[in-house]
């Protein structure tokens, strides 16, 4: 159809059809004005919230202009996709301190590519549909507000976290953007409904959340242990626990998240077993094997580097055990300099425990023989017919 014989309220609706058909949990539009988070973009990037990740300050202000990133957008597409597995085992693992916590959303298939697809997939069908129709699908790919975005789309509310929040879906989903130059009916735009909820400020291991909807990402957990390509700063390392690729303690103690829905999606389930799997299993594979484990993985873009970085970190935090200073010391061998120091700090980490647990011994030893050196003597003072 040509653009005059478009009604595009029931292009819409077709669309939110199709989106659902492609496996999408909702499907929202929203306008590209996004003006009001410019001074908050800005902000953020002049505090250097945003650490190594120079990508964000390279594009600057394009985060918040659609129609620089890609010419003629005067709609952005949202679309929403849960992730959340079958049995998540989020509170057993983070308290199995010797088993390695990875971030839910990386436990399956790498969901850039998975998304895409379906992005390009749903394009297509309206390009079918429209005679006159250019479109640019990104997931996490692209220069782009997409959280703001998809809160005028109505999928949800920017939360204190600074991650969206579906009201009736808690914030275990993945979003993307299809930018396209139709002009679709726009959505109602989302209320925030974190109130006076604090919890996830609070509960953040390192403080990361410094305000209300203000992340310094250099303190970050996900941060930390994915973006961060040298060493992690020593402050941070016992806060870390036996995070190893992420955190989700913020959606974790979010109240939303009771009505967090499980995903369709078979990609999305945990491979490897890396939902309950040792430190030293993981740290005892080699760059070959973790290559080969983590294919299609968003884990593998970290490289092997950072991984064994990672659990070296969350090998010394976890309770002391001679196999642990066994597996540090022979990693250690043909360690690369930044790796070498992370397991140099782990092994000083587990001898400190170790000692720890020497005194306390000692201590207990100590206060046996003073007991019964008691016992001796009031035995001594007793009458004999006692």
């Amino acid at each position: 159809m040509t653009s005059t014989q478009i009604n595009y309220q029931e292009l819409a609706e077709k669309i939110k059809l199709w989106g659902q058909a492609l496996g999408f949990s909702q499907v929202g539009f929203s306008d590209i004005d996004l003006s009001s988070h410019e001074q908050a973009l800005t902000l953020w990037l002049e505090n250097n919230y945003h650490g190594e990740m120079d990508y964000m300050a390279r594009h600057g202000l394009m985060r918040a202009r659609a129609q620089e990133l890609v010419e003629g957008t005067t709609r952005v597409i949202s679309v929403r996709m849960d992730y959340l597995p079958t049995n998540a085992k989020f509170a057993r693992t983070l308290k199995q301190k010797n088993h390695a916590y990875i971030s839910r959303y990386a436990l399956g298939r790498d969901y850039h590519k998975l998304i895409r697809k379906r992005l390009k997939q749903l394009g297509d069908k309206i390009s079918e549909y429209c005679e006159d129709f250019n479109f640019r699908p990104f997931v996490d790919s692209a220069p782009i507000l997409e959280r703001p975005l998809a809160e005028k789309a109505g999928l949800g509310w920017v939360g204190k976290h600074s991650l969206l929040i579906n009201k009736s879906a808690g914030s275990w989903f993945f979003l993307g953007e299809l930018l396209v130059d139709i002009p679709l009916p726009i959505n109602e735009k989302s209320v925030n409904e974190c109130g006076n909820c604090v919890s996830c400020i609070k509960i953040c291991p390192t403080q990361a959340i410094v305000a209300p909807y203000v992340v310094d990402a250099r303190r970050c957990i996900s941060y930390l242990t994915i973006e961060l390509s040298e060493a992690i700063p020593e402050e941070f390392r016992p806060l870390i626990g036996n995070r190893i690729y992420g955190c989700d303690d913020c959606q974790l103690i979010c109240p939303w998240n009771k009505f967090a829905k499980i995903t369709t999606e078979d990609d999305f389930s945990p491979r490897q077993n890396l939902d309950n799997v040792e430190l030293l299993t993981l740290f005892n594979w080699d760059e070959k094997s973790f290559l080969a484990k983590t294919e299609g993985s968003p884990i593998r873009r970290i490289g092997f580097q950072s991984w064994q970085r990672n659990i070296a970190v969350a090998i010394g935090n976890s309770p002391y055990d001679e196999t642990n200073i066994q597996a540090l010391q022979h990693n250690l061998q043909d360690a690369q300099p930044m790796v070498a120091e992370h397991i140099e700090w782990a092994i000083a980490q587990q001898f400190t425990k170790l000692g720890a647990i020497k005194k306390q011994e000692a201590q207990q030893e100590k206060n046996q023989r003073l007991t019964a050196r008691l016992i001796r003597s009031v035995e001594k003072g007793l009458p004999r017919d006692a």
